[in-house]
């Protein structure tokens, strides 16, 4: 394709030409705030290597009943009503890795926001939550437990 053919193209098709200028310049924004948002995703995969290798805080914001039904070995449960970067839990977390989980990724990514805003230096989020975790034939663990 030369510039000749690309001239046409959108002297021939206006509209479409803009809507696929205005889709272009909203993913590269929205791409660009994610690199520098301060917190950073994970999949199952990742999330294990940094409880494994760096004794990350994982922190279930999952119902109880949920939470029993299964969650990480080893998550902590905090309601999300008593969330906050003051909870006893979080507090002493602010250099550790922190992980939020919940059951779709949701509420957990919204949290993540609100730690590193908190000033939490490492906070990460499980994209697709406990549904990811399940759909990569992870284990869980029942009960009250961590």
């Amino acid at each position: 394709m030369n510039f000749e053919t690309l001239k046409a193209f959108v002297a021939e098709t206006p509209f479409l030409s803009l809507a696929l200028a205005g889709l272009t310049v909203a993913i590269v924004v929205t791409e660009v705030r994610r690199l520098f948002r301060g917190y950073k995703s994970l999949g199952p995969a990742e999330l294990t290597r940094l409880i494994n290798s760096d004794n990350a805080l994982v922190v279930d914001l999952s119902a109880s009943a949920d939470f029993e039904k299964g969650h990480i070995a080893g998550s902590r449960n905090v309601q999300p009503s008593a969330f906050g970067p003051d909870n006893r839990l979080l507090a002493p977390a602010r250099s550790l890795p922190v992980v939020l989980v919940c059951r779709d990724g949701n509420a957990s990514a919204g949290a993540a926001a609100r730690l590193k805003k908190a000033g939490f230096e490492r906070v990460y989020w499980l994209d697709g939550g406990i549904a990811a975790w399940r759909q990569a034939e992870l284990p869980l663990v029942k009960g009250r437990g961590g």
